[in-house]
């Protein structure tokens, strides 16, 4: 018989899901928090009054923008070209990276919503499908990056 241990793993092994440990929460589960924020924060500044709806007392925008900064700094600072890079150096290269991405990424979605027509449905679908693809463009530079990394 399989120890509750075990049976955890076995639990989250079928859903995908890593095991819960210090480092999975901080470059697993950190990052991945960070990518639903960032995708909330699409829609937020694409299409503000679905998020009033939701949330209507209070503006979450700082709130998903501080997740979406956390989890993509965890994400890079976890990386295998910053790995024999000082501390203090790597911990201000993701700082810029996770800035410049999620501060980059609210521009060209203020830019995208000023220009496409005022439609709640089409707001939302070009938020989502821009967020998703600024973030898959992203992963994939850092993966190239990750790559020319000679171990």
């Amino acid at each position: 018989m399989a120890s509750k241990g075990e049976e955890k793993v076995s639990c989250c092994g079928k859903l995908g899901l890593k095991p819960l440990t210090g480092h999975n929460i901080l470059f697993y589960y950190a990052p991945l928090q960070g990518a639903l924020s960032y995708s909330a924060l699409s829609v937020n500044v694409m299409n503000p009054s679905l998020i009033l709806r939701v949330f209507p007392k209070r503006d979450i925008t700082n709130m998903l923008l501080i997740h979406t900064l956390v989890g993509s700094g965890l994400y890079l600072y976890n990386r295998p070209h910053l790995q024999a890079v000082p501390k203090q150096k790597r911990v201000l290269y993701c700082t810029f990276g996770a800035v410049s991405f999620s501060l980059g990424s609210v521009l060209i979605w203020a830019i995208l919503r000023s220009v496409i027509p005022q439609n709640v449905a089409l707001c939302t679908v070009a938020g989502l499908s821009s967020g998703l693809a600024l973030m898959k463009i992203g992963c994939s530079y850092v993966d190239h990056v990750d790559s020319l990394v000679k171990n």
